[in-house]
């Protein structure tokens, strides 16, 4: 044993035990049920503080559906109403959004990202579709823009028009969401599935019970929508009141989506605080 080998064998041993790694390096000790207060803590930091290294003042927030692809991979979708489209798969049906969204993040980075002014910084969850094409209008205009990614059973890969230092991964929903909302001043929503719905209703929710404040939100594609849910239904069995009809603005082009914004922020500064509590 005392053999200089030995000797440091077993400080070696030692060395390489779980026990003797700085806690913040032990993956296995971080991932403890009574540490989730901790990962909670650091999974909203970490996305924050670059943000504020990065200097980002407010943010417009693009939600869709993933399965939504690009017009050049949706071969013959052309508009809903082609016969050609009916025989595609439905959301290809909607590929024609894509390039909304694309057009629509192009105009509005354009605008507000000259001259190294952040504000209405397009932000999406950072996965393929809707998000894909927000990112990419952004990205196309020289602009960046922000992606929240999750960790999900079918790992979702990030869109490659993200700006590197603004492409997060998030393990907890709740602090995504929270991300989401904390710089919004104002929220798209294309057509999407039960991720766009739960999203959606989430800031309606919000608005509608005053934890924040009112920001324009634009749902995007009538048809989709006014089949998707019956708002006015509803108001009409009182379920919700006639002005929350008026929460959000339909549309169905980018420049409807640009004058919805417009119309909102006259004579209100994009500056307006529109975090919620």
């Amino acid at each position: 044993m005392n053999d200089r080998e030995d000797l440091d064998r077993l400080r070696e041993r030692i060395m390489q035990s779980p026990a003797y790694q700085l806690a913040h390096e032990d993956p296995a000790f971080l991932t403890h049920d009574d540490l989730r207060p901790l990962r909670l803590q650091m999974e909203f930091l970490k996305p924050e503080h670059a943000l504020r290294e990065q200097g980002i003042a407010s943010t417009v927030v693009v939600f869709g559906s993933a399965r939504i692809p690009a017009p050049e991979q949706a071969v013959g979708c052309g508009s809903p109403a082609d016969t050609a489209a009916a025989s595609r798969p439905r959301p290809h049906r909607h590929a024609h959004l894509y390039d909304e969204a694309r057009r629509f993040a192009r105009i509005v980075s354009t605008r507000f990202q000259q001259q190294g002014r952040r504000d209405f910084v397009i932000m999406t969850g950072g996965g393929p579709g809707i998000m894909e094409a927000a990112n990419r209008g952004a990205f196309e205009a020289g602009a960046r823009s922000i992606g929240l990614n999750i960790t999900l059973p079918h790992e979702q890969a990030p869109n490659p028009y993200l700006t590197p230092e603004l492409a997060f991964r998030f393990h907890y929903f709740a602090l995504r969401k929270m991300h989401f909302l904390l710089r919004a001043k104002a929220l798209v929503a294309f057509p999407g599935g039960y991720g766009t719905l739960d999203e959606l209703f989430e800031v309606l929710t919000l608005v509608q019970t005053g934890k924040m404040p009112r920001i324009p939100i634009v749902l995007v594609g009538r048809a989709f929508w006014q089949r998707a849910v019956d708002f006015q239904y509803l108001a009409d069995e009182g379920f919700i009141s006639a002005q929350d009809t008026a929460l959000f603005t339909l549309a169905d082009r980018a420049e409807e989506i640009v004058s919805a914004l417009t119309a909102f922020y006259q004579g209100r500064p994009p500056g307006t605080d529109a975090a919620p509590s």
